[in-house]
């Protein structure tokens, strides 16, 4: 980034370049450490001098940006699928991952399409169609259901029946009236035998539909992989109806007490290192997979709840049933394009039930014609109109009421608009700004809003990633699938708690308190807390307040084997400070390849990361990552509290690029504070980006900025945020692409 032809008195002449000054001097970037700083009063009224010119320039000549079309993503999909008919799915066994931009899953921009995209899509909708409807002419399949190789398997799975412990739980669609049969699988060792032989006692598998035993399964505790079957048992076939059923796979629990392994009480996966490949690690069974195959001996297809949402008529006779699809067409339709059905597309979808009644009647019509709606481009993708006689001759518009309700909810919800919504965009009334804010409240009220937490907080908090990390399970035992479920779902019911109730920005930083339920407080050490349940706790150690302190986010930017300053310090720097590092030279040696031991002992992280800093090519960065990172030593890989790291006392003393001087979590949250325009605006910018399915780019910024004076008086608080997001300009309005792409000289970087 060279300053050498900027212009300071008009940075409107290159305002990408002015915008990216603008962050760095906001986070107190600029200059770099050790070298002269200006008063902070005077770099103020220099950064505010910029923004308000740029700021004015834009309120002359608007750019509320545009975006391509977007398609519905996985999760928009499945929850797509479940608001239509009741059914739910999981997207990723037909569409392919989502390319991740800006942090989230729905940039339209990467959206991009293939031929093997659509024909995903197509396949979708047929073996949706399918399942929503059934289909007597089934013929046998199998789906296959892992069990996670870091999955705790001692205590009782949800879902499954109260007096079993492990296994799995889970629902599944049945196709058709008819025989399936379960076969279960079993984790093994390197020597092929099976894990339990070694028990002090014999197991028993039950698996169980709905709750009701069908089956209950002895285990050979001599079995091994080379026998015909494996180390695995199947069920003999079992009667089962249509539609989705929970079925469980889990075994009858045995002892009251705790279950102890033969080496170790700990609470182990059969994961990491040596752990589930050596003989005699573990007594306990553990299960690896179930898998369900069927139908056989089809009888037919029993009325699902999704069979009875789609019938909404019956006719009596075969000259009703026209008038009836019909209606059903209209209903669907208009609820799947978000948008009442065109004459046009009634007489196309109507052609298809005439197509599939002709084959085999009218249910096989009805399925066609719904497959023809799940396989419609207006289904699928999200193409936003403008208002009628919106566009200028700058090539501005407004977004039609039908684009504004699709926006809205996908916003809020992540899913289709409900029918109140796109009754009033269907009469027009959602562009009246009163009727705009009542919608804006409503949603925001309903529980359907919790989008915003699993959806945009989760993605902005990058919580995907602790997926990730797996922890060592030999120096961290107690840490599972489960407990990292746990942590994430902790972070998302707080920022939904926060924005229900009206917190603030600086509360996600501040909080005393948090959701969790009984095994998480166990991990944080908090006593008191029984069940699976989540509630609000009051945290004992007040270094844990606000999401600093939330295993979720220390564990993401962690090692499996120890903690990472950088990591931590980086993940600070781009979420929350909108500032992210440079990467690394390629010629920069990694932080492990670093020297681990020095005069008979292993260094701390601290120690390692100084010497790894005596590089000044490695300096040039550090030096602003890993005292952020160095203050949250004291959470562990796992994210519980220590006070040692590899035997020294854990050292958390450090200076902020700015001079600042922090010592531990508190000193860090006030740190931050201390400079709230950063954090308010690199939150407004992240949720626009989200609201709007694109990246946020420098002509954007005036609107970001908007956004933060107006929840200013607000006292920042989330849900003024939210609000203020889907007021802006770029939310409710566009421009042609053409005009866009002039405007930014090609460059969209």
């Amino acid at each position: 980034m060279s300053l050498e032809d900027f212009d300071a008195a008009n940075p409107v002449a290159n305002a990408p370049l002015a915008e990216k000054m603008i962050r760095k001097l906001r986070a107190g970037m600029m200059p770099p450490p050790g070298v002269s700083r200006p008063p902070d009063d005077e770099v103020l009224a220099f950064v505010t001098g910029m923004e308000e010119t740029i700021d004015a320039a834009a309120a002359r000549n608007p750019n509320p940006g545009t975006r391509t079309f977007q398609r519905l993503n996985r999760a928009e999909y499945e929850r797509a699928v479940q608001d239509l008919l009741g059914l739910e799915i999981d997207a990723s066994a037909y569409l392919p991952g989502e390319t991740v931009s800006a942090g989230f899953d729905n940039i339209a921009d990467v959206q991009n399409l293939s031929a093997t995209l659509l024909e995903a899509y197509l396949t979708a909708a047929s073996e949706v169609s399918r399942l929503a409807l059934g289909d007597a002419n089934a013929t046998p399949a199998e789906a296959t259901y892992e069990v996670s190789r870091y999955a705790e398997q001692r205590h009782h799975v949800p879902g499954a029946p109260f007096g079993t412990r492990g296994g799995i739980s889970v629902v599944h669609n049945f196709v058709a009236d008819g025989e399936y049969y379960f076969r279960l699988a079993f984790q093994h060792e390197s020597t092929g035998n099976f894990f339990g032989q070694t028990a002090p006692f014999d197991e028993e598998v039950e698996v169980s539909i709905d709750g009701a035993r069908v089956a209950l399964i002895p285990l050979d505790r001599w079995m091994h992989r080379q026998d015909p079957r494996g180390v695995e048992v199947v069920t003999d076939p079992i009667r089962v109806t249509a539609g989705p059923h929970r079925v469980s796979a889990a075994f009858i629990k045995v002892t009251e007490g705790p279950v102890e392994d033969l080496t170790s009480p700990h609470e182990w996966s059969l994961a990491d290192k040596k752990i589930g490949y050596s003989y005699g690690i573990t007594g306990v069974p553990h299960l690896r997979d179930l898998t369900i195959g069927g139908p056989y001996n089809v009888t037919g297809v029993s009325p699902t709840a999704a069979w009875q949402r789609v019938m909404s008529c019956l006719p009596s006779t075969p000259a009703e049933e026209p008038a009836c699809a019909r209606e059903i067409i209209d209903r669907l339709g208009t609820r799947a394009f978000r948008r009442p059905v065109t004459e046009a597309e009634a007489d196309g979808l109507m052609g298809l039930f005439a197509e599939g009644t002709a084959e085999g009647g009218f249910d096989i019509g009805v399925r066609t014609a719904l497959q023809g709606i799940l396989a419609s481009p207006d289904f699928v993708f999200r193409f936003e109109e403008p208002a009628p006689g919106s566009v200028d001759a700058n090539g501005m518009y407004r977004l039609g009421d039908g684009a504004l309700a699709s926006r809205l909810s996908f916003f809020l919800w992540g899913r289709l608009p409900d029918e109140e919504l796109v009754a009033a965009a269907a009469a027009g009334d959602l562009s009246r700004p009163e009727v705009f804010e009542h919608q804006v409240e409503r949603m925001l009220r309903d529980p359907r809003a919790e989008a915003l937490g699993t959806r945009f907080a989760s993605q902005w908090l990058r919580l995907q990633d602790l997926d990730k990390v797996h922890p060592d399970a030999l120096r961290f035992p107690d840490f599972y699938e489960q407990l990292a479920e746990d942590m994430q779902r902790e972070t998302e019911t707080f920022f939904n708690a926060l924005v229900q109730e009206d917190g603030t920005l600086a509360d996600l930083l501040t909080a005393d308190y948090s959701y969790m339920n009984e095994r998480l407080a166990r991990h944080y050490g908090i006593p008191g807390v029984a069940g699976e349940h989540f509630r609000r706790v009051e945290y004992l150690n007040p270094q844990r307040r606000g999401v600093l302190g939330h295993g979720s986010i220390l564990t993401l930017t962690s090692h499996a084997n120890r903690t990472s300053p950088v990591l931590r310090g980086k993940w600070v720097m781009e979420v929350l400070l909108g500032t992210p590092p440079p990467p690394p030279p390629p010629d920069v040696p990694e932080l492990d390849a670093t020297a681990d031991a020095s005069e008979g002992r292993f260094l701390t992280v601290r120690e390692r990361l100084e010497a790894h800093r005596a590089n000044p090519t490695c300096n040039s960065c550090h030096r602003f990552i890993d005292p952020i990172g160095l203050a949250l030593e004291n959470f562990d890989v796992t994210g519980a509290w220590r006070v040692r790291d590899t035997g020294s006392p854990v050292e958390t003393l450090g200076e902020l690029y700015d001079g600042t001087p922090i010592h531990g979590p508190d000193d860090l949250r006030a740190a931050l504070l201390r400079r709230p325009e950063s954090l308010v605006r690199t939150f407004a910018e992240n949720l626009m980006a989200y609201a709007l399915g694109r990246r946020i780019e420098y002509y954007d910024m005036p609107a970001v900025r908007q956004v933060a004076r107006a929840v200013a008086a607000q006292d920042y608080r989330l849900s003024a945020f939210i609000r203020e997001v889907a007021r802006s300009d770029p939310f409710r309005m566009a421009k042609s692409a053409a005009v866009v792409e002039e405007a930014m000289g090609g460059d969209r970087n």
